[in-house]
């Protein structure tokens, strides 16, 4: 792996157990499930990690076998866990079965009465020396203390001069008992963010408004005008695009908006995806890491982009290649067999 210019990551948020259906089947095809760790800010804790970052979870996790193991897990790829604290509750989990030719991907949800959902202001946010902060819009929709503790957070960062990225994630399952509260809540980490991973859809949300134009560049170019005039502090607006042939095959690109232009990035035609779950949180990690070292916001959007297409090859909710991966991935020679 290649040294770079370490940044401490505070990463706020549940950690999950990620419970699939073997290869292709359908849940419960047969008696097995495989088990990995997951949770949107983990899995960018863990791509940072493995791009040479200080990145520290802080979540609550059961004391109980589960528990322990996901905290185990986050440990073996270097996440500093000492904000993780132990609370009452059981672990969340999410059950995912793989899509297959047309058949779409699904993932069901089960989070009610963990010990995150329970406690989450037992996660005390010590940013000390953080030069960065993230979280999802996943986490705010598990309840409302859940969301009271992300914008806290957040504000707490932000009051800090900590820049704060926040990555919309908005999943309608999760919101489904309160989901008319969503866009006064996500608005609240929208006001607190400098870069928001998201596009129209999300910014439509939050603001009340509908982007119905033609094409979609227009519609997430109107949609970001609109966004940078609601929210002062933010700088910077990004987000993969996707054009799905197959489950399989799909065209792949980025696109930032900047208050000094647009930076778009042609799609990359994907074949033979093995896991497209956790691939916008390796690029939210990807852009993350490309910012923090320096980079122009095209070379990190063009990082970010590299990480998220080589997540697409990686089984599990973590990206765990390096640096040295993602730059060899941008080049002719990412194919070549490594003897």
């Amino acid at each position: 792996m290649a040294l770079t210019a370490s940044k401490r990551i505070v990463c706020f948020g549940e950690v999950l157990l990620r419970l699939a259906a073997p290869g292709r089947e359908l849940m419960l095809q047969s008696p097995r499930l495989d088990v990995t760790v997951a949770g949107a800010e983990a899995n960018v804790a863990v791509a940072l990690a493995h791009f040479g970052h200080d990145a520290r979870v802080v979540s609550v996790l059961p004391d109980n076998a589960l528990g322990h193991a996901a905290l185990g897990e986050l440990r073996r790829h270097s996440v500093d866990t000492r904000g993780v604290v132990w609370g009452a509750g059981r672990m969340g989990l999410y059950f995912l079965s793989q899509g297959a030719v047309r058949r779409p991907s699904e993932v069901l949800y089960d989070r009610a009465d963990s010990a995150f959902a329970r406690s989450p202001s037992l996660a005390k946010v010590e940013l000390g020396e953080a030069d960065w902060f993230h979280v999802s819009g996943v986490t705010p929709a598990l309840n409302r203390s859940a969301a009271d503790a992300a914008i806290a957070a957040a504000r707490a960062a932000h009051e800090r001069r900590v820049p704060v990225s926040f990555d919309g994630n908005y999943r309608s399952k999760l919101w489904e008992s309160w989901r008319d509260q969503a866009p006064a809540i996500l608005r609240q980490l929208f006001e607190q963010a400098n870069i928001v991973f998201g596009d129209d859809r999300d910014i439509g949300l939050v603001l009340g408004q509908r982007f119905d134009h033609a094409s979609a560049e227009e519609r997430r170019a109107r949609a970001a005008a609109a966004a940078f005039q609601a929210f002062p502090q933010l700088t910077r607006i990004a987000s993969t695009t996707r054009v799905s042939h197959s489950v399989d095959a799909q065209d792949y690109g980025a696109v930032m908006f900047t208050r000094a232009g647009t930076h778009q990035l042609p799609a990359v035609s994907l074949s033979g995806i093995v896991d497209r779950v956790g691939t916008g949180d390796a690029f939210a990690a990807g852009v993350i890491h490309g910012l923090l070292t320096g980079e122009s916001d095209e070379a990190a959007l063009k990082f970010g982009l590299a990480a998220a297409c080589l997540k697409h090859s990686i089984p599990g909710d973590f990206f765990t290649l390096g640096v040295d991966d993602v730059r060899a991935a941008m080049t002719d020679e990412g194919l070549d067999v490594k003897r």
